[in-house]
């Protein structure tokens, strides 16, 4: 049953026709992806769709008393209120019961009027209770902490937060509102690895419908059975999670630019027929041919999306060991991470992942040699020609025009300039566009085509994929996967990692760990680690004690001892080297960043050696 329908819908402005003939249908647990490129119109169909904008043709049809939960692209919210304040707003009615049952508490007293607030408190309780009463702060607590805003951050009033942080707010709060249709636009936008992946698992069990936009491929692929593709003022649908919606687009493009190139090839044969014998003895025929020309239904041409084309080419080829790292720390007026001694050999792509804050960026600027190490060193590898892309784009002159600022890596005459930029999607008057007036993607774009001129075989990107629709970041994806150099990325689009690393580099608690493979090889590692340290666990924990069985002997109890007392002396040494890092204690934070990384890898050698003397036990013929 739909809770939505949309029939017929077109919006105009002015002249500009943004789409038209648009028809849809939500049903009860849709979960759907509107996707399409920037300036398609996605948002403001989303808007039409729930009401906050009127469709200049057809009409929306929505179930009565439809309960509908928007987030923008960034969050109107300010003043004193605080997330947590805000986040209690969908349990009005649990306060309300909760100031009845103090009202009635009062009464229980009272000779005259107890026995009466007594029957009335234990069905109010009961009520209360079954109404989640005693659980919705640790609801909101988890809500809030899922996607990022911590203990710190909950109780700090709307104008002392980012803008990223009023998102994730206001998102929360939605969460826990349960509306029957939940209407995300970019959600993932202020949110970092952990809170996205958190937020995933939560939509995945999200009983309501669901209608998001976003850029994030890997998202899309794990929440979405359903998407709706907006291009060239069209809507269509398509079955499916977003790489499945990938495979069919493909196969009915396809057919279509068959089917039309078929319909072509009929209309030439039957217009060479008709005017070779519409004069001749075959004059009826032809005439009838005509007709039924003139009557059939024409095919239009397939209109191909305007995708990026560009590819980095170097004539120089890098040392075999393009980078490698020996007890280094970094940051700025204190530690910030610590680094394992690493190795990055040419054509291999390291991903860098890791929360907010952590050190990401900063590492990338020691690697340049724009931030000096606060102990250890960076080495670089013979024959390097580096090409840096940084997060904000910000390394271009505001007020260079496009074809100036391009201009300034390598001069090419007007011509070949122009057909360059045109691989970048800048044509005609736009390459005289200033940089200042551009938009996110557009100066991605300008920081790409620069970095195609000047043929690195190095690259360091700092979230490459950042302000570029889907097709430009597929656009982007072929590139590196085509690139003959050198790859150290940090991105949260786990899709590119997934599809492009050799490396996964993660940062967690100010110390970095490297895992072989891609994203899902890092999954599964990570996936391994957990499962195998609470299988020996649990196994230590619940391992039979019955009389006939033999005694686990001194090795194995040895063994377990050590365990226990390495996981204490682990997490107090967590405490200290985040301690060490507030004091500024340089010493200490290489000192204690050595000791954590060698008690990781003897708790990981005793469990292994746990496993075998247990399994030896399990095993013995006296058994």
């Amino acid at each position: 049953m739909s809770i939505l329908t949309a029939t017929n819908l077109a919006k105009s402005f002015g002249a500009q026709d943004i789409f038209a003939d648009v028809n849809v249908s939500v049903a009860h647990a849709d979960k759907i992806a509107l996707v399409g490129p920037n300036g398609a119109g996605k948002t403001t169909l989303l808007r039409i769709l729930i009401g906050l904008e009127e469709p200049t043709e057809g009409r929306v049809m929505r179930m009565r008393g439809l309960r509908v939960g928007y987030l923008p692209q960034d969050a109107d919210l300010s003043g004193t209120e605080t997330p947590w304040e805000l986040c209690n707003v969908p349990f009005a009615e649990l306060h309300s019961m909760q100031a009845r049952l103090r009202r009635l508490e009062a009464l229980l007293s009272d000779p005259k009027r107890g026995d009466k607030a007594m029957a009335q408190y234990g069905r109010l309780l009961e009520e209360f209770e079954l109404a989640g009463g005693y659980t919705y702060e640790a609801q909101i607590k988890a809500v809030l902490g899922g996607l990022g805003l911590d203990a710190t951050h909950m109780h700090r009033p709307m104008d002392q937060l980012s803008g990223g942080q009023r998102t994730r707010a206001l998102l929360a709060r939605l969460l826990l509102e349960r509306p029957h249709v939940l209407v995300l636009d970019e959600p993932t936008n202020h949110l970092d690895l952990q809170a996205v992946e958190w937020l995933e698992s939560y939509l995945q069990e999200w009983p309501e419908a669901l209608i998001v936009v976003s850029h994030d491929r890997y998202f899309l692929d794990r929440v979405v059975h359903k998407v709706w593709e907006l291009n060239f003022g069209r809507l269509e649908a398509y079955p499916g999670n977003y790489s499945h919606y990938v495979v069919l687009r493909a196969e009915r493009a396809a057919r279509r630019q068959a089917e039309w190139e078929a319909q072509q090839e009929f209309i030439a044969r039957t217009e060479a027929f008709i005017r070779r014998y519409k004069a001749g003895q075959r004059s009826k025929e032809a005439r009838g041919r005509q007709k039924r020309l003139e009557r059939m239904p024409r095919l239009e041409r397939p209109q191909r999306e305007r995708r990026v084309h560009f590819k980095l080419e170097s004539e120089l080829r890098s040392g075999n060991m393009v980078l490698s790292t020996h007890k280094l720390v970094i940051g700025y007026d204190r530690p910030l991470l610590s680094v394992p001694d690493l190795e990055l050999r040419r054509l291999e792509r390291a991903a860098i992942i890791g929360p907010n804050g952590t050190g990401k960026t900063t590492f990338l600027k020691t690697v340049l040699g724009r931030i000096p190490p606060l102990s250890g060193e960076v080495r670089l590898g013979a024959s390097l020609r580096i090409g840096y892309l940084d997060q904000e784009r910000g390394e271009m002159c505001p007020e260079n025009t496009i074809i100036e600022e391009v201009a300034r890596v390598k001069y090419l005459p007007d011509g070949r300039m122009r057909d360059f930029l045109a691989r970048f999607l800048f044509t005609g008057d736009d390459v005289f566009k200033k940089i200042a007036d551009l938009s996110g993607g557009e100066r991605c774009r300008v920081a790409l085509a620069k970095l195609s001129l000047a043929e690195p075989n190095f690259l360091l990107l700092d979230e490459p994929t950042n302000q570029l629709d889907i097709a430009s970041q597929e656009a982007l994806e072929v590139m590196l996967r085509d690139f003959l150099g050198t790859v150290l990325f940090v991105s949260h689009d786990r899709y590119l990692i997934d599809a492009l690393a050799t490396q996964v580099w993660v940062i967690k608690d100010g110390q970095m760990r490297v895992y072989r493979g891609n994203y899902r090889d890092y999954l599964d590692q990570r996936q391994k680690e957990v499962g195998k340290r609470q299988e020996a666990r649990t196994l230590r924990n619940r391992r039979p004690r019955r009389k006939t069985d033999p005694p686990p002997g001194p090795d194995l109890q040895e063994v377990e001892d050590k365990i226990e007392e390495l996981e204490r002396h682990l997490a107090g040494l967590g405490e200290a080297l985040s301690r060490a890092g507030r004091e500024q204690n340089l010493d200490r934070v290489r000192t204690l960043g050595v000791e954590y990384q060698r008690a990781q890898a003897e708790l990981d050698r005793l469990i292994a050696e746990w496993e075998a003397l247990y399994g030896t036990l399990c095993h013995r013929p006296d058994r």
